[in-house]
């Protein structure tokens, strides 16, 4: 692609976008190959449209104009259009200028700016998106201004500035609108592009989950196949639109297959296709994308195979694929896709390899693998469970789990999230959508290939160096459930779909096995639940008995939850009945639905029908009533638990990641606050950086003792000096300057923070001591030189923890919490936050490792100062969330006294910082 002289192509301004009906476009620099493409555009934008841009008739553009509109620098001059289908929609351009309006360079930090958009396409969001990314080029190109000449009458344009969230002041001048935008972004500006991303990418899913027509491409002439298969099952879900059979090798003659228009391309269809199912060989899919494109398809669901999953060869085709689709405006789910399903009555769209469509219900379920969606599909069915909509995204090329989020956040249809995860693409992004969507109904996780260390096969994203472990804390401090087995997905997604959220942990039991109230009792307190004394209502108990007790628990305002175990029960025969589980069922439901609102589970060993009435009462599935005293009836169920042993436990982790859910909810409609403190020097903080980033490499460095010390204390964290000591005549001058007692200890890197290996001697009151512990110290671990010894003064007793703050790529700033010593690390007993930390963040952040008891009195010990020590985390959390060159922090050890605290040992990197793709123009992730 030609370019102009003055600068390189900036290809990385290049971006793929959803609009606002869901389609997508490109963004990219105009060239000078781009004038053919520059006039035919022209050609096809109305007078009116030409007039509010040139603010006069202005029917054709010169060749002098196309030449000016297609030759930028790329720094002073810039130009980008939005292309569908590799032509024009749109246009915008920015020329520097200075404060009297005249063309300038650098350092003059204003631009005029002007779009234009093509009739067809204006009312889709086009110019909004364009104006975020101009803005973002003018911000890289040191502009901090745009200035505007609007007519009046433009109204479309005044908004697409006003709605934008910038800072701005207007003003009349000679007939015109005069508006000035402040580029910085600010919280309204990120406020309106996020909230115009989901509605963007809600609306691409929507296209894609209620088509109004589908074609399944690869339709094959014999029964069986893939194309086959997908057909029949939309034809036996009933799915409400058209569909068609497409197949190259169809006979010209051939006009149906299984009762439904054969065509041999998309092209000889007579209407415009909403959604194609590709199911034939890669090396015939760009020609089917091609096809779809060029005749209005809005999205493609690709089956085939073959792709990243089978190479680098695979993962340029995957990458060809998205390329070309989304040049035509088309969003792709897959390839290397089970299908997709939305059990809508308006739809009941079945257009994936699943023979049966799963029974309406308030469940969404996305997977990225075709196998556990599969067992998801098959587990569900089994338990009664009923869906609104699922997915397998397969190779997740385009469309992933934050795209449905987005759509499921506002989703009507839609209680409860189920999400099967072998990567995160975007983890900043999908943690910001899940913290929104989990206020408002719960996302549960299951995440695959955790110990891997890398993505699964086809999964062509970032991969994050961070532990799984942080990951977990991360996604629930978003509000994520995170569980560890599809089982566990399937326990947790039915209780919450089912049942109210429980108001705490306080759980009766109840029940006519002593044996396994006990095990439900015991499995409770392993969960962190608070369970009552178990009720035994003894071998016996009839359903009516079952009925009162439950009834009377729901009512017990001591308890917020109930579980029911049940084995068959003895009847008046005395013979064991096991079949009347209908009956239990239906008192169950009848105690539940007339006393206050608690979640209720059910434990249950070998009692027919039992399983199948409860999972009939269960509103996870839409449509009509359970059988029941009262047909009509169709107030809330009683789902079951689980019918196989360890059912006890299973039922309890359920709802223990229940009452964790609810008790995340009630805090985050009150959302912690990021403290300010008047002693923060962040000027000066960002003063002193950039003059130490002047001496390190771009691949950044570690500070000094001295220089990291300083940079720290501007964010008020003190850091105790330490004095080199290379010989013993060096380590008694310092203890002087200190005073004693002092601490000596080695600063070598196979003994730093070491102090069970002997790297350490405190309180060390005189010369005499000190002397004997310098020469303990050499003749154990060797030479002052390897040694690098260091005197510090003694801090005041009290508990040894760490505190670290890093950048992740993919992540972000991770800030972290954890007791110094072997044991702590050896057992990963280390919390994690997501920076910026609130003072909510900080608190939880010091409760939630196990060993946390030892800072607030463990067996008589005297509680240490918290407060000093969330403090501290919040100023660190500060200094790397205000500063991003600092990439990495770590304080160990922080002492934490009984009041105050002391940092003995900092360490602090600096490195050019991270790109930030959170915080950009909106663009969809390229793999």
């Amino acid at each position: 692609m030609q370019t102009s002289s003055d600068h390189a192509y900036p290809d990385h301004w290049e971006a793929d976008v959803v609009l606002r009906d869901g389609a997508t476009a490109h963004i990219r620099p105009i060239t000078t190959d781009d004038a053919e493409r520059l006039v035919s555009f022209y050609e096809q934008v109305s007078d009116e449209s030409k007039y509010y841009r040139f603010f006069a008739p202005y029917p054709r553009l010169s060749d002098k104009d196309v030449h000016r509109f297609t030759h930028h620098d790329y720094v002073d001059r810039v130009g980008l259009a939005v292309t569908v289908g590799g032509e024009f929609i749109a246009t915008v351009r920015y020329d520097r200028i200075n404060a009297d309006g005249r063309p300038a360079t650098t350092p003059a930090d204003e631009a005029e700016v002007a779009f234009l958009v093509q009739d067809a396409h204006q009312g889709r969001g086009v110019a909004s998106a364009l104006l975020e990314h101009i803005a973002e080029v003018a911000r890289e190109r040191g502009i901090r201004r745009f200035a505007a000449e609007v007519l009046p009458a433009n109204n479309k344009m005044i908004k697409v500035f006003r709605d934008a969230g910038y800072t701005q002041k207007r003003s009349f001048e000679d007939g015109s609108v005069h508006l000035t935008l402040d580029l910085e972004p600010t919280a309204e500006s990120l406020a309106v592009q996020r909230g115009r991303e989901q509605r963007a990418e809600a609306r691409s899913v929507q296209r894609l989950l209620a088509p109004g027509s589908v074609a399944v491409i690869g339709t094959g002439r014999a029964t069986g196949g893939v194309g086959r298969t997908v057909l029949r099952n939309l034809l036996n879900a009933g799915f409400t639109g058209r569909t068609y059979a497409v197949n190259t090798a169809f006979p010209e003659d051939l006009t149906e297959v299984d009762g439904v228009p054969a065509h041999r391309s998309v092209g000889e269809i007579e209407e415009t296709v909403d959604l194609a199912v590709v199911a034939v060989p890669a090396e015939r899919v760009p020609e089917v994308v091609a096809d779809c494109g060029e005749h209005g398809v809005q999205g493609l669901v690709v089956l085939t195979a073959g792709y990243a999953e089978s190479g680098a060869a695979g993962l340029e085709l995957q990458r060809e694929l998205v390329r070309l689709a989304r040049s035509y405006g088309m969003r792709v789910i897959g390839p290397n896709s089970f299908g997709i399903i939305s059990t809508s009555d308006t739809v009941r769209l079945n257009a994936s390899l699943a023979p049966e469509a799963p029974a309406p219900g308030r469940i969404g379920l996305f997977t990225q693998s075709g196998a556990i969606g599969i067992a998801l599909l098959s587990g569900l069915h089994r338990r009664g469970a009923g869906l609104s909509s699922f997915i397998s995204s397969g190779n997740r090329a385009d469309v992933s789990g934050n795209d449905f989020l987005q759509y499921w956040y506002e989703d009507p249809d839609t209680d409860v999230v189920l999400l099967y995860l072998e990567s995160i693409g975007n983890p900043r992004k999908f943690t910001r959508l899940a913290r929104r969507t989990a206020a408002v109904k719960p996302v549960v996780v299951v995440k695959g290939a955790r110990h891997s260390g890398s993505a699964p096969p086809g999964h062509a994203v970032p991969v994050t160096r961070i532990p799984d472990a942080t990951v977990g804390a991360l996604l629930r401090q978003a509000g994520v459930i995170r569980v560890d087995t599809v089982t566990e997905l399937v326990d947790a997604g039915l209780l919450l779909a089912g049942q109210p959220l429980p108001a705490g942990p306080r759980v009766a039991i109840l029940g006519n096995s002593e044996s396994l109230g006990l095990l439900t009792y015991d499995a409770c307190l392993a969960e962190g639940l608070r369970p009552l004394r178990p009720r035994d209502l003894t071998t016996a108990a009839t359903p009516v008995d079952f009925r009162a007790a439950l009834a009377e628990a729901l009512l017990d305002k001591s308890c917020d939850a109930v579980v029911v175990t049940a084995i068959p029960w003895v009847g008046e025969n005395g013979v064991t009945e096991s079949g009347d589980g209908e009956v239990l069922a239906a008192a169950l439901r009848e105690a539940a639905t007339t006393a206050p609102a608690k979640p209720v589970a059910v434990v249950h060993v070998e009692i027919g029908g039992l399983a199948e009435a409860l999972a009939a009462a269960s509103s996870t599935r839409t449509g009509p009533a359970p059988k029941a005293d009262d047909p009509k009836d169709d107030t809330r169920g009683v789902p079951d638990a689980a019918a196989r042993p360890p059912a006890a436990e299973r039922a309890v982790r359920a709802l223990s990641e229940a009452v964790k859910y609810a008790q995340w909810r009630r805090e985050a409609a009150e959302p912690g606050k990021v403290p300010e403190y008047e002693d923060i020097d962040e000027v000066g903080a960002a003063a002193r950086i950039e003059s130490l980033l002047g001496g390190i490499s771009d691949r950044g460095g570690t500070l000094d003792p001295a220089a990291a010390r300083e940079l720290l204390g501007r964010y008020g964290i003190c850091v105790r000096p330490t004095h080199p000591a290379p010989g013993h005549d060096a380590a008694v001058a310092a203890a002087a300057r200190l005073g004693y007692p002092v601490a000596l200890k080695t600063t070598a890197p196979h003994l730093r923070h070491r102090a069970d290996l002997g790297g350490v001697r405190l309180d060390l009151a005189n010369e005499e001591q000190l002397r004997q512990a310098y020469r303990e110290l050499t003749d154990a671990f060797g030479k002052p030189a390897e040694l690098q010894p260091v005197v510090q003064s003694m801090a005041p007793r009290g508990v040894d923890t760490v505190v670290r703050a890093a950048i992740d790529p993919a992540v972000g700033a991770v800030l972290s919490f954890g007791l110094a010593g072997a044991a702590s690390e050896l057992l990963g007993d280390t919390a994690h936050r997501l920076v910026p930390a609130t003072d909510r963040d900080a608190a939880e952040l010091i409760r939630s490792i196990r060993t946390a008891p030892l800072l607030f009195g463990w067996r008589g010990s005297a509680p240490v100062d918290t407060p000093a020590l969330e403090e501290l985390l919040l100023r660190v959390s500060r200094l790397v969330d205000d500063h991003p060159e600092v990439v990495a922090i770590s304080l160990e050890p922080v002492v934490v006294a009984q009041r105050g605290l002391s940092v003995l040992g900092a360490s602090v990197r600096l490195a050019p910082p991270p790109a930030r793709t959170d915080l950009g123009p909106r663009r969809l992730p390229s793999y």
